[in-house]
């Protein structure tokens, strides 16, 4: 076999009706359209969700507020556990400003509050916004120290 012996397989290639050319063509004259009407015209047909005189559906669903407005008053804090502070070292202060240059927070314009997910083995003086009471009594029972900031 060479390539100009090679063929398509026997079927999968048909080729495409020309409608409107005459009616010998077998789909002359309305071209498969039918008669008259919308859908037999050139551009014709409806929108997409057109349901001809019945309440569109997206319209008969109850209407949804509050999508996109987020509260002036709602406060978005960065959430640090505690397992995220055991690669630093004994005594050392963390405060937002060292937790953002570790790369620990999302966004470092927002608050901090420090979470109890696992363990703390040194002593860590802790100086964030919010600080859960489970972290707390971990970190004081580690020997380190907690204070909140405004």
């Amino acid at each position: 076999m060479k390539l100009h012996d090679l063929k398509p397989q026997e079927g999968s290639r048909k080729k495409r009706k020309r409608v409107g050319q005459g009616i010998a063509a077998g789909q002359g004259r309305t071209a498969g359209r039918g008669q008259k009407g919308q859908n037999s015209r050139s551009g014709g047909g409806t929108r997409l969700y057109h349901q001809g005189g019945n309440l569109p559906f997206f319209r008969r669903l109850p209407f949804v507020r509050g999508q996109g407005f987020t509260p002036l008053t709602d406060v978005v804090y960065n959430e640090v556990n505690l397992d995220q502070l055991t690669e630093f070292p004994a005594g050392s202060e963390i405060t937002p400003a060292v937790l953002d240059e570790a790369r620990l927070l999302r966004d470092s314009r927002n608050p901090v509050v420090v979470l109890a997910r696992g363990d703390v083995q040194v002593a860590l003086k802790v100086r964030v916004q919010r600080i859960s009471k489970a972290a707390q009594s971990k970190i004081e029972a580690a020997g380190g120290s907690v204070e909140i900031i405004e």
